[in-house]
């Protein structure tokens, strides 16, 4: 696969501390896509797409992004299934996967994801008898804008979740705003309005907003089916700078083997380690 350079296209830009986020999806996609080869038509769904480039701000460094990462893996997805709100973003990934990836089987769906959830659903291959169909889906949202009715409809299908959950960057910083009962986003967010009170509670045994609202979500993913995940298997990302933490990402799957994945990946997912294939 070629650099990341400019290419003249319009790009996203992101904090250096994205590279650390790409590399454990990129290896992610890579057990996924061929652990699953063979066995299921494998489907990749990401909901928060982007131009499928970044520069790493104030610097002339470059990043692919999720999609193209999820394109050029060893073993290609059977189907891939991008959602971006912005135009621009979306129409300089499509160039970008025309490019790199002509040959493979790419459905764009420009628009908010929560809006726009029925027509990505519709995209996903339905299985049967003579099809199993299993999805892996990227979720990496810049706050807590995911409404959990969303990820409710794309669990319908037999997919994995891998989140991006903007537990100190978004929900930590707006703690008290976001806990107003006039405010329903994290309401939207949990997929259930009773949580101030748990809060309340936790608050008082010492627990702070952004894992509490991680074991939250987690126990929500729960009633979907899926395995449950503790929060020391959320990895968290930290920012380059000050060191403090910015989110976790967390894996949700309904099989154990996704989570064996997980620990290879958070095993082997830094710079000086590489998968021993």
């Amino acid at each position: 696969m070629m650099p990341p350079n400019d290419d003249g296209l319009y790009h996203d830009e992101v904090g250096s501390w994205t590279k650390d986020k790409y590399r454990l999806v990129s290896l992610y996609d890579e057990l996924f896509s061929t652990g699953m080869k063979g066995k299921w038509t494998r489907v990749y769904v990401d909901l928060y797409s982007g131009s499928g480039l970044a520069r790493v701000r104030n610097t002339s460094r470059f990043l692919w992004g999720s999609p193209i990462l999820a394109l050029t893996v060893r073993d290609p997805f059977d189907k891939y299934v991008f959602c971006e709100k912005s135009e621009d973003s979306l129409r300089a990934l499509r160039a970008r996967v025309q490019r790199l990836a002509p040959a493979a089987d790419v459905s764009y769906v420009q628009g908010d994801c929560n809006d726009g959830i029925e027509e990505i659903c519709a995209l996903i291959p339905s299985a049967s008898t003579s099809q199993r169909v299993l999805s892996f889906c990227f979720v990496d949202p810049y706050d807590i804008s995911t409404r959990f009715s969303t990820v409710r409809r794309v669990a319908e299908h037999y997919v994995d979740f891998l989140f991006l959950l903007a537990l100190y960057m978004d929900a930590n910083r707006n703690a008290a705003h976001y806990a107003d009962p006039g405010n329903q986003k994290i309401d939207d967010f949990l997929g259930r309005a009773d949580w101030r009170e748990r809060w309340a509670e936790a608050q008082g045994e010492g627990k702070v907003f952004p894992r509490f609202l991680a074991e939250e979500y987690a126990s929500q993913i729960r009633t979907l089916g899926y395995r449950p995940v503790p929060f020391h298997k959320m990895k968290q990302i930290r920012s380059d700078e000050k060191n403090l933490p910015l989110y976790h990402l967390a894996l949700f799957s309904r099989s154990d083997l996704a989570y064996e994945y997980w620990d290879q990946v958070l095993k082997y997912g830094n710079p000086q380690r590489d998968f021993p294939f």
